[in-house]
């Protein structure tokens, strides 16, 4: 593929409602599948006769397979284009997701999740590098929190959606339904998604292996890389484990319970583009070191004994969640200026191994210590982010954007 022609600093993409929805969708249908199986776990380790730890690692499959796959794809976007990929990507979501409906056993079950995740990071490695390269100043940081913003509703929308459709028909079928609906967000992506102006291909493998070990030595990746494993880890230990929590007594949730619970996930999708307003202003560390608190103290207030008390404290939990990934890949995306998508490919490498480690660990600690001690391992987990944040996080870049303006403080 050849490079894009020379652009000039005046035909970036302005912030207006098609782009900005149009990459919020690409969110959406990314992320629509992978905790889907979050709101009907219960039901899953029932009728497939599985274990804590196996069931916790239905989703800690799905986060596996797009740790490994994703710094590869950097590569691979880098070589050959971004909205190609992207658009593919969330097509080949629909397959995986439609032979779910065959699974006999929880083996099986694994298998597929796993190959779910192979497909995610076409979407969530390569959008990084999109909006970083099309966009700019705060529209870039607008952009990519309305991104995070449609990751966040198609999380609640997945086990939202599951949870209430296995309530009127079988959990097999209610897959095929969400197989149909990553067909038709291919095509909203691929009709909507503005074509890119500003990527220039890298088909060159020792470019790449170059471009690759000066990203690994950049000082502000490696602090993001290691915030983004903590903060996987107590999102999927918190929002897998809360489910096996309430199910139990006394509280004996229902699919269709359970799944009313995610629309705390909702809160994220108001508070993030909020975010997107304040990031620039106060920088990003900041935004950080307030966010992994917020959240902290959420987890701790999940111990509480009463229902309303637990989906408050998820709620609470989840928006400093949200604001802590906006923050750190607006901080990504405006500090590596060049392999991008191999950059953001690392992060979400460190980021969703963060995920499957909190997904098998606090099924550990689910098994030896229940719920309290779940919570007590994903609280640990978040003091060690915050400490991260605090010492490694640079603060405001000290030189102005190469597009001629100031940049915003991260």
């Amino acid at each position: 593929m050849s490079a894009s022609p020379p652009s000039t600093p005046d035909d970036y993409y302005r912030l207006t409602v098609p782009p900005l929805l149009t990459v919020a969708l690409v969110g959406v249908f990314a992320f629509i599948q992978v905790y889907s199986v979050q709101s009907i776990l219960p039901e899953l380790q029932r009728d497939l006769n599985a274990s804590v730890v196996e069931i916790g690692n239905a989703v800690g499959m799905t986060v596996l397979a797009v740790a490994l796959i994703s710094p590869f794809i950097g590569m691979l976007s880098d070589a050959l284009g971004r909205k190609w990929l992207i658009t593919v990507s969330v097509f080949a979501l629909a397959v995986p997701t439609a032979l779910m409906m065959q699974v006999q056993s929880v083996h099986g079950l694994l298998v597929l999740r796993f190959l779910q995740g192979l497909a995610v990071p076409g979407v969530s490695v390569v959008v990084i590098a999109y909006v970083g390269e099309e966009f700019r100043g705060a529209s870039m940081v607008r952009v990519m929190t309305g991104y995070v913003a449609g990751t966040v509703l198609g999380g609640f929308l997945g086990r939202f959606l599951m949870g209430h459709l296995a309530e009127f028909m079988a959990w097999r079928t209610a897959f095929g339904l969400m197989a149909v609906l990553n067909l038709v967000g291919a095509w909203l992506v691929w009709r909507g998604l503005p074509p890119s102006r500003h990527f220039t291909a890298n088909a060159r493998f020792a470019d790449s292996l170059s471009t690759l070990g000066r990203v690994l030595r950049n000082p502000a990746l490696q602090a993001a890389c290691a915030l983004g494993f903590t903060v996987l880890f107590a999102l999927v230990g918190l929002f897998t484990f809360v489910n096996l929590h309430l199910a139990a007594e006394p509280y004996r949730f229902s699919s269709g319970d359970l799944a009313n619970i995610f629309s705390v996930y909702l809160l994220g999708v108001v508070v993030t583009p909020m975010a997107g307003r304040f990031i620039p202003r106060i920088g990003s560390r900041r935004t950080v070191l307030a966010a992994v608190a917020i959240s902290a103290v959420g987890v701790l207030g999940a111990l509480v004994p009463w229902a309303w008390g637990i989906v408050a404290a998820l709620a609470v939990a989840a928006c400093g969640v949200f604001v802590t990934q906006s923050a750190t890949m607006s901080f990504i995306a405006h500090r590596v200026t060049s392999g991008r998508s191999l950059a953001s490919g690392l992060y979400y490498g460190a980021y969703y191994c963060g995920g499957f480690v909190g997904a098998w660990g606090c099924g550990i600690a689910y098994t030896l210590g229940g719920w309290p001690g779940t919570v007590a391992t994903l609280f640990a987990v978040q003091v060690l982010g915050w400490l991260i944040a605090w010492r490694f996080m640079p603060g405001p870049a000290p030189s102005p954007d190469t597009t001629g303006g100031s940049p915003p403080a991260h």
